[in-house]
Parts: C-alpha cells; sequence; structure tokens
C-alpha cells in the first residue's frame, strides 16, 4: 500500500496514479461502520478495474478547534490504522493534514483539489460525512459537484443494538472499561502499542515483575484497573495481566498519572527498549488501593489465575 502525506496548499496533489475508488472519511478506530464504508469502496474498484483508495485526515478536529476543551484521543494511531488498511487490500491512503487552510476551503475547492486533481472516479462515504469550511459539504453536495465526473455512494448508519456503531461511542465504552464490548464493535481486540521503558521495578520486589510501556499520549486508554490481555513483542504472543492506573497503594492518586504495565505470564526475558503490542481482552476489577502489601500481592495472585482462565481459549 503506498501512503501520501497531502497538506493544502504546498502539496495538495501527487503524480497521477489513479484512477481512485475512495473511502474518505476520519475513520479513527476502524470499527464495524469504517470497515462497511470502505469495503464498499473497494468493491467499487474491483467493478470498475481502478485501484481502491482510502483517505483521512491528521489530526483531528478538535486540535484545531477544541477551544481548551480536552483534545479527543486516538482509539487507532496512524502506524496501526495503516497497517489494518493494508490488511484489507486497500492500494493508497492519503493523510491529509487538517489545519485551518484545509478547514478553510469551500466545499467546490475541497472536490477540485482532493477528489477531482487526485483522479478519484468513485467516492464511498458514511451517510453523516461532511467536509469544506464549517462542514458546509455534504455527500449530496458531493455528488451534485461531481459533473460526472465520479460517482458516489453513501453508506447508511451501520447499528448494534439500534445504536449506531461510532467512535464516540466507542471511546465512551473504554472510558468505562468495556474492552469486551469495544473489541465487538471493531470486529478485533482494541490495541496499545508503546515501547517498554524502565519503571518503579516495585513489581520485581512484590514477585510480579512488570513491562512499563510508555503509550503515546494522543491515544485513549481504558478505564484504570486491571484487564486479562494478549501482549506481543519480536512476533510472538503472551498471556498477561495489565494494570492501567496511578497505583494507590503506593502514590497519591492525584499526584500520578496513569500507567501502563503488564506481566507477562510464563516469560521471563529482557524486554527494555522492545516495541511491544497489548491486545485487551476483558476488565478483571477497577484499580484499588489496598490495606497492605501482602493483601496486594494475595489479590495479585488471585488476578493472575483469573487472567489465566479468561484467557484460556486465546
Amino acid at each position: 500500500m503506498e501512503i501520501y502525506h497531502l497538506h493544502y496548499p504546498s502539496r495538495a496533489t501527487i503524480d497521477d496514479k489513479g484512477p481512485y475508488s475512495l473511502a474518505i472519511g476520519f475513520f479513527d478506530g476502524l470499527h464495524k461502520g469504517h470497515q462497511t464504508v470502505i469495503n464498499e469502496a473497494k468493491s467499487k474498484a474491483e467493478q470498475l478495474g481502478i485501484r481502491s483508495a482510502v483517505m483521512t485526515f491528521d489530526p483531528h478536529p478538535s486540535y484545531l478547534f477544541g477551544k481548551g476543551k480536552e483534545k479527543v484521543g486516538y482509539i487507532t494511531n496512524y502506524p496501526e490504522k495503516s497497517r489494518l488498511l493494508e490488511e484489507m487490500g486497500i492500494d493508497a491512503l492519503f493523510i491529509v493534514t487538517f489545519d485551518r487552510n484545509l478547514a478553510s476551503l469551500l466545499p467546490e475547492q475541497f472536490v477540485e483539489i482532493f477528489i477531482k486533481q487526485l483522479g478519484v472516479k468513485h467516492v464511498t462515504a458514511g451517510f453523516d460525512f461532511t467536509f469544506g469550511s464549517k462542514g458546509a459539504g455534504t455527500m449530496a453536495q458531493m455528488a451534485a459537484l461531481s459533473n460526472g465526473e465520479y460517482g458516489t455512494t453513501v453508506i447508511e448508519k451501520v447499528t448494534d443494538s439500534n445504536e449506531k456503531i461510532s467512535s464516540t461511542r466507542i471511546r465512551n465504552l473504554l472510558s468505562e472499561g468495556e474492552v469486551e464490548k469495544t473489541a465487538f464493535l471493531l470486529g478485533r481486540p482494541f490495541r496499545t502499542i508503546g515501547t517498554v521503558i524502565d519503571g518503579e521495578k516495585r513489581g520485581r520486589l512484590l514477585g510480579f515483575p512488570t513491562a512499563n510501556i510508555s503509550i503515546d499520549e494522543e491515544t485513549i486508554l481504558p478505564a484504570n484497573g486491571v484487564y486479562a490481555v494478549l501482549f506481543s513483542v519480536d512476533g510472538k504472543s503472551y498471556k498477561g495481566v495489565c494494570n492501567v492506573g496511578v497505583k494507590p497503594t503506593f502514590h497519591d492518586p492525584g499526584k500520578m498519572k496513569p500507567s501502563v504495565e503488564v506481566h507477562v505470564l510464563d516469560f521471563n526475558s529482557d524486554l527494555y527498549g522492545k516495541e511491544v503490542t497489548v491486545d485487551w481482552i476483558a476488565r478483571i476489577r477497577a484499580e484499588q488501593k489496598f490495606n497492605s502489601v501482602d493483601e496486594l500481592i494475595e489479590q495479585i495472585k488471585k488476578d493472575k489465575e483469573t487472567a489465566r482462565q479468561l484467557l484460556a481459549d486465546c
């Protein structure tokens, strides 16, 4: 899959490698609703005998228009999004810088520069996709602006339990620790990617060594708690117990940022500096403060057994 970074106005076009059947949207999480849009664009590419492509935007609009509010954390960072799209068989990925220059474009300008000039012959998007200044452009307008140069397909709302599958819904589920429901809406376990760094090494002293994982601050994490996870490093997968939180038994919660630590079951190798992935399978319990270290150790033993049971079929 070829990846192109487009920056308006300095680099709004690429070498002519079209024609394309294009799926367009922010696509954070690449959940089942997004997959429906992208697979339709891929099918249309096969029907027309042209290349499939996805256009997405970076950063999230909240980084530009948040006005001091908390910025939206990513469900899927761009390396992981790229990997998933390549697995789906997409030929080209366009990552468009979302800034004030882009946000000021009129809908007809956006279509001319990012659709027609890229050689797009078919556009597929969700029913609620908007584009252009203040989101004035709709898919109906996308079709009206084509002048016969490209076709359009609109994907209607994809639901589960009569509720739209959306990135916002998934973020809300993660904020509640609902990783199993999140996995159902994504069509795969929620995944976090990071690098193993030096930690407090307290887990080793307790008899449960952990990999302390540095996570991109722009990436969302599940609610504080203890989880059964799959931990992957160097192409191999292991079962593990993950604590995300502030370790209130040892720290003042108000003075700590949440950390991610994984005790990898049946594993004893040096992980420092390695890139690892954590697939969140099930929540075991909420994070809690214990009255003593011995009480904490007994609970960790129980958490390990619970994790083994939850991961038995993984």
